[in-house]
């Protein structure tokens, strides 16, 4: 079975009537943990940003507190899936502020971890990678806030 376009898509759910839809989406919500994130967000989160930042902050803060240091191979497997949880958080939101705030507390809990970054490349790529990810996604930001972030940016040099 060939999965139909996003037009498509979007064409015949504009001719459903509102209970086929409300249908459909709960069909969605049943079989994929994302989804229902994604669905949380938009319905709960979308209209407070700053509140959606900080309770993700918090939970980066929360994981960062759980990484096993006993080997830097488990200290590398937590810090990945952390980042992969930070960048789907990221894409639910889709602003360019949300990203370069979440990625900055990330690269910022990572430097001040105690985890020697520099000391294992994987990690030192990884880190160096969310910087430039930063500064790319800044320069798409307005002005005042470019300043204001490209300062925090600049303490996060290894």
């Amino acid at each position: 079975m060939k999965a139909s376009s996003v037009s498509t898509l979007k064409k015949e759910l504009g001719t459903l009537p509102a209970g086929d839809v409300l249908e459909i989406c709960m069909k969605l919500v049943k079989y994929k943990k994302e989804n229902k994130e994604l669905l949380s967000y938009l319905l709960f989160d979308a209209n407070n940003e700053p509140e959606y930042i900080r309770s993700i902050k918090n939970e980066i803060d929360l994981q960062f507190t759980e990484i096993n240091l006993s080997h830097l191979y488990f200290a590398k497997k937590s810090i990945r899936k952390i980042l992969k949880t930070t960048n789907k958080y990221i894409r639910y939101s889709g602003h360019k502020q949300t990203e370069v705030e979440l990625l900055i507390h990330f690269c910022t809990k990572l430097k001040v971890s105690g985890i020697p970054v520099r000391s294992s490349n994987s990690l030192s790529n990884l880190y160096e990678n969310q910087v430039r990810k930063i500064r790319l996604t800044i320069g798409a930001l307005h002005e005042d806030l470019q300043h204001d972030y490209l300062q925090e940016i600049t303490a996060l040099n290894l």
